[in-house]
């Protein structure tokens, strides 16, 4: 079954609805708040940045409250905001089963013949008592 459109977000998608979580702003303080909270690591070009913006616009996550010149001012709407809820309670279940199954007990284990590179082994789960 295919999956509904932004049923889950980009990196840059959050932190886009992140910044508008945060406060009304244009695109460009989004892609400042963006890099300023990752450390630099997810710098937003304008062609990324404003498909994102349209994107949003469109299915109703954010709305125009102002246009000054060129700079346009955006703020989250009550659907985007649910779409942010959502997408850190998916990220939040993520990093929970990750971490349940980095203490589940594992040994090494053999691939079949034919598969992946020459004595390699592959991790698979040792049965619970």
């Amino acid at each position: 079954m295919p999956k509904k459109a932004l049923e889950s977000l980009t990196e840059s998608m959050f932190y886009v609805l992140m910044a508008f979580s945060v406060a009304e702003c244009c695109g460009a303080e989004a892609a400042q708040f963006a890099a300023a909270r990752t450390g630099g690591a997810l710098r937003l070009g304008p062609a990324t940045l404003y498909t994102i913006l349209a994107k949003f616009l469109e299915v109703g996550y954010l709305t125009e409250t102002s246009v000054d010149g060129r700079k346009r001012t955006y703020a989250i709407t009550a659907a985007g905001r649910d779409a942010y809820a959502a997408e850190l309670r998916r990220l939040r279940r993520i990093v929970a089963d990750a971490e349940a199954a980095a203490a589940l007990p594992y040994a090494a284990k053999p691939l079949p013949e034919g598969g992946g590179a020459h004595g390699a082994a592959a991790l698979a789960p040792v049965p619970l008592p």
